[in-house]
């Protein structure tokens, strides 16, 4: 059976001492963050893990996070990502925690997680009802880039993205617009609306109003339908990617080719999206590297160090033949 590594093989290959290795594991500070990085890169090249219980014993730290999530939604599983393999780069070990759907339920399951003993920190992505603690309890650590019903809040209202791509469709020519926008009891679709609306004034447009719906694609083929017939030449602003399709099935269905009668964007670049035909222009979210950001948070406020800077350019408009200049 191969031999597991130990401390003494990263502190080997990693060119440190043993109690470097240690210190970097244990989240001592004073250790570089060159140093850390050629531990954590050691490590990884190993295959070496901490042992938890041992040092639990010698620190009273665990070397165990909790993330909790709503169980209702599979939303964050790109953040998830993100969030348990930055953990695990820093050496720990991460356990994704449900909470019931019911307020009092999860309040208790959370104080439950809060005051077992298991974690040094818990990372929420989700509004709680409390936040750091203190007298020895974890990190707590609420993002809020949810809210209860899991509607986006936090980086991803971010609604610039809607100014960009009008700009630009009305730099191809484009003066009269649309937008099927999302439910309303979302945060991020009441965001991109308003950002519609106040592009198309300033840019001084003709808009065919904003339809109100839900991210189906039936509710992007009924808006298009009820359209006129001198609609065109139009472009279609979409809350999303679904909406979006049903509106491209709807106009084509119509006779209006794509992009020249009618350009159509979306939003969250659905691995399909780039499949369509035409292919759709739409806003990439980079919720992987939003978990592995909010994680390093959680990692720096446990172990008492600086915050990590926030990352740029977690939104990207990828722009294809949805949205060709007709010109």
């Amino acid at each position: 059976m191969e031999k597991r590594p130990t401390s003494h093989d990263v502190a080997h290959l990693a060119g440190v001492s043993q109690s470097t290795v240690s210190f970097v594991f244990t989240g001592r500070p004073g250790i570089s963050e060159a140093t850390r990085e050629k531990v954590l890169r050691a490590a990884s090249e190993l295959h070496y893990r901490p042992n938890l219980a041992a040092r639990s014993m010698r620190t009273q730290r665990t070397g165990r996070l909790a993330v909790v999530v709503p169980i209702a939604t599979m939303n964050p599983l790109t953040l998830l990502a993100g969030a348990i393999a930055a953990a695990r780069e820093e050496g720990y070990v991460v356990e994704v925690v449900s909470l019931p759907d019911d307020a009092e339920e999860r309040l208790d399951r959370l104080t439950e997680v809060v005051e077992s003993g298991q974690y040094e920190g818990v990372l929420a992505f989700t509004p709680l009802p409390f936040t750091d603690t203190t007298g020895g309890g974890p990190i707590v650590l609420s993002v809020g880039e949810f809210d209860d019903a899991m509607h986006m809040t936090g980086e991803f209202t971010d609604s610039r993205p809607i100014a960009e791509m009008i700009e630009r469709l009305a730099a191809y020519g484009h003066r009269r617009f649309i937008h099927l926008a999302g439910a309303e009891d979302f945060p991020s679709a009441r965001a991109r609306r308003d950002a519609y609306l106040s592009t198309i004034d300033r840019l001084g447009l003709e808009s065919l109003g904003v339809t109100d719906g839900d991210w189906s694609g039936k509710a992007g083929e009924d808006a298009i339908d009820a359209l006129p017939d001198d609609a065109p030449p139009l472009a279609v602003i979409a809350a999303n990617d679904v909406i979006a399709t049903g509106a491209i099935r709807a106009a084509t269905r119509r006779g209006w080719k794509l992009p020249q009668d009618v350009a159509v964007t979306g939003w969250d670049d659905h691995h399909q999206s780039a499949f369509l035909v035409p292919s759709l222009t739409s806003v990439s979210q980079d919720r992987e590297r939003l978990g592995a950001y909010s994680m390093h948070r959680l990692v720096a406020a446990v172990r008492g160090g600086e915050p990590p800077e926030k990352p740029d350019g977690l939104l990207t408009i990828v722009w294809r033949e949805s949205t060709e200049s007709p010109l």
